[in-house]
């Protein structure tokens, strides 16, 4: 199968990036998402399960053409952040961004100083591309069979 387009590896790379975890069909093109389990915990797994038991009927008769796109994990989100630090080209703010890497509460440092600084929307393109990075190659990997 040929990679989705970029639309799609876009919403999916966005979805992730808000915690949603993603079922993409290459037949069909569609794109299912649901909230991840913390909404479950908090609305309680009852109420979640009758919320989307219609994206989990199709989720379940769709299985063997679904792509499961899970949230990142906290290793992964970090060494995102980590990647951007390494191409600031601004010494002293790569060096800030280091020390908040480095200290308790890492997201919420590297959060606070970003969304404070001219890099601001530079971050957040280079982590909607790193993202879509990891959509696609999971696409390929399941496309290899992987």
């Amino acid at each position: 199968m040929n990679k989705p387009d970029q639309n799609i590896i876009n919403e999916i790379a966005q979805e992730l990036d808000c915690g949603n975890e993603c079922y993409f069909n290459q037949k069909t093109k569609e794109l299912i998402c649901l909230p991840n389990a913390d909404l479950m915990e908090t609305a309680g797994e009852d109420y979640y399960k009758e919320m989307f038991q219609d994206d989990f009927k199709k989720i379940e008769s769709q299985k063997k053409d679904l792509i499961k796109f899970e949230v990142l994990e906290s290793f992964e989100s970090f060494r995102i952040m980590e990647d951007f630090k390494n191409q600031v080209e601004n010494d002293e703010f790569a060096e800030k961004l280091d020390q908040a890497l480095n200290r308790r509460k890492p997201f919420q440092n590297f959060k606070n100083l970003i969304d404070n600084s001219e890099y601001r929307e530079q971050w957040f393109k280079f982590k909607q591309k790193e993202i879509e990075k990891i959509v696609i190659n999971t696409i390929e990997r399941k496309n290899a069979g992987i």
